[in-house]
């Protein structure tokens, strides 16, 4: 496939599948690497049409500040394609009523070993046939795999659930960015005394530069993916394993700044 045509895919890709999207970008952007100004037009196009996926600036900001960037393109595609968070999540989760929302990408693998489901799949405001269809892909799944599983609203989720996952798509230390509905199904969470986990995977966790143009880029309709705070989590699961969310989010990250990608066009 030529790289343009690479590209394209990955900017219509479903939405829940940043993780999958990096990886085809890292072979695409590696194409670019002897053209820097086509290079750094590719990456910030890229994340254009793709603005809340952590792994895309993950990706970008890395090949654009490596001295090798195909090196580093292929390097970050091991990275994302060994991601150990869904396989370490899988022995953790307890037992009962798992609640998601939409389709989780690390949470869902880690989902087959759960004994119920409860899939979100409203958000107040948004037709349902829209606001659903995620909720509806994951819900299919879970059957095949003979998991009883069930769209719920958040209220009678969190009412029934064991545990509260909760997957961003990015994050730095002032919060981070989840699906619509993740806000309300935390919320409910926290009145119904359920804990919520947040899952963080590989080249969601951003520096403080990156996730704020990252935010600033995202345009906040119902149907959109929130910015939320960390002291709606109780823990946050990773390719570490579990921490607390402070420990979680402290220090240094493995992505630099590039400063081609801190004022991008909206």
């Amino acid at each position: 496939m030529h790289p343009i045509e690479r590209l394209r895919w990955v900017a219509r890709a479903p939405e829940g599948d940043v993780g999958l999207a990096a990886v085809e970008a890292a072979e695409a952007l590696a194409a670019f690497a002897h053209d820097p100004p086509g290079l750094v037009i590719a990456c910030r196009r890229l994340i254009g049409r793709r603005p809340s996926a952590g792994p895309l600036w993950w990706l970008a900001s890395r090949v654009l500040c490596a001295l090798d960037p195909v090196a580093e393109a292929y390097a970050a595609m091991a990275e994302l394609e060994r991601d150990p968070t869904g396989a370490l999540l899988s022995v953790e989760l307890p037992g009962g009523t798992i609640a998601v929302v939409g389709w989780p990408e690390l949470a869902s693998r880690a989902l087959r070993s759960a004994e119920r489901v409860a899939v979100v799949s409203g958000v107040r405001g948004v037709p349902e046939k829209e606001a659903g269809r995620e909720g509806r892909r994951l819900l299919h799944r879970l059957d095949d795999l003979g998991i009883d599983a069930r769209l719920l609203g958040p209220e009678a989720a969190a009412r029934r659930a064991a545990l509260v996952l909760l997957e961003a798509h990015a994050a730095g230390p002032s919060g981070f960015v989840a699906p619509a509905g993740s806000g309300a199904l935390a919320r409910a969470a926290r009145e119904a005394s359920a804990p919520v986990w947040l899952v963080v995977g590989v080249g969601r966790r951003l520096p403080a530069a990156l996730f704020d143009a990252l935010a600033a880029h995202l345009h906040l309709d119902a149907a959109d993916p929130e910015i939320l705070p960390f002291d709606l989590v109780d823990e946050v699961a990773g390719p570490g394993g579990r921490a607390e969310p402070a420990a979680a989010v402290a220090g240094r990250t493995d992505c630099p700044v590039a400063p081609e990608l801190l004022h991008l066009p909206r």
